[in-house]
């Protein structure tokens, strides 16, 4: 899954509200900022394996430290209690370790069954929505759309105006989504691994699209 995890960041507004986006889009994606550097230092594996799924062609071979069930709990109370030792909003951190647990969830409706329960068992779990073209779109965009509405709700209950920039982000999103369903395969696993690391961008637009709203923090 990809913009559907932005779609749960955006929608995590709603229940809390002054939690800045980029905290909130780096919960979501967290484990997914980490996995490019796990790849590039040989912790983790993946491999281009085309018509693996009919939407992706990536085989993840190995990923336990960011993607089983338990080092999701595990980085969520990480970055939870981080935030919470920074901003001493006990909520909020809840909120975000809860965001960071979600991708686990979200990966597992997606995935074929390739994701590890524990950095020690054999046991991979997915129920395989990558196989179903169409069932994919509806999901994903389903949430992004949600999101974006449950997200605009929030802003202008603050009395706020959602930013342009912030609908640029959700839509170059969109176009990027479109593009990796449509597009050709990655032309090789370094290539993931090092592009990958641009998703740190989408936190700093994420904190451009708010810079209106740091007098209610």
């Amino acid at each position: 899954m990809f913009i559907g995890h932005f779609a749960v960041g955006f929608a995590a507004k709603k229940v809390s509200p002054k939690t800045p986006l980029p905290l909130l889009i780096a919960g979501v994606q967290l484990v997914d900022l980490v996995w490019p550097l796990f790849l590039l230092l040989g912790w983790e594996s993946v491999k281009i394996v085309p018509g693996i799924t009919v939407v992706t062609p990536l085989d993840f071979i190995s990923y336990p430290i960011t993607h089983s069930l338990l080092t999701s709990i595990v980085w969520g109370a990480v970055f939870g209690g981080a935030v919470y030792a920074f901003r001493r909003q006990l909520r909020e951190a809840v909120v975000l370790g809860a965001c960071v647990i979600s991708h686990w969830v979200l990966d597992f409706l997606t995935h074929r069954p390739d994701l590890p329960l524990s950095p020690w068992s054999d046991v991979r779990v997915g129920l395989g929505l990558w196989n179903s073209f169409g069932a994919t779109v509806a999901v994903e965009f389903g949430l992004f759309i949600a999101g974006l509405f449950i997200y605009r709700a929030v802003i202008l209950s603050l009395g706020k105006r959602v930013s342009l920039s912030f609908w640029l982000l959700a839509a170059f999103l969109a176009v990027m989504h479109i593009g990796n369903l449509l597009g050709p395969p990655p032309p090789s696993e370094s290539m993931i691994a090092v592009a990958g690391n641009a998703m740190w961008l989408f936190v700093l637009w994420a904190w451009w699209s708010e810079r209106h709203l740091r007098e209610i923090r």
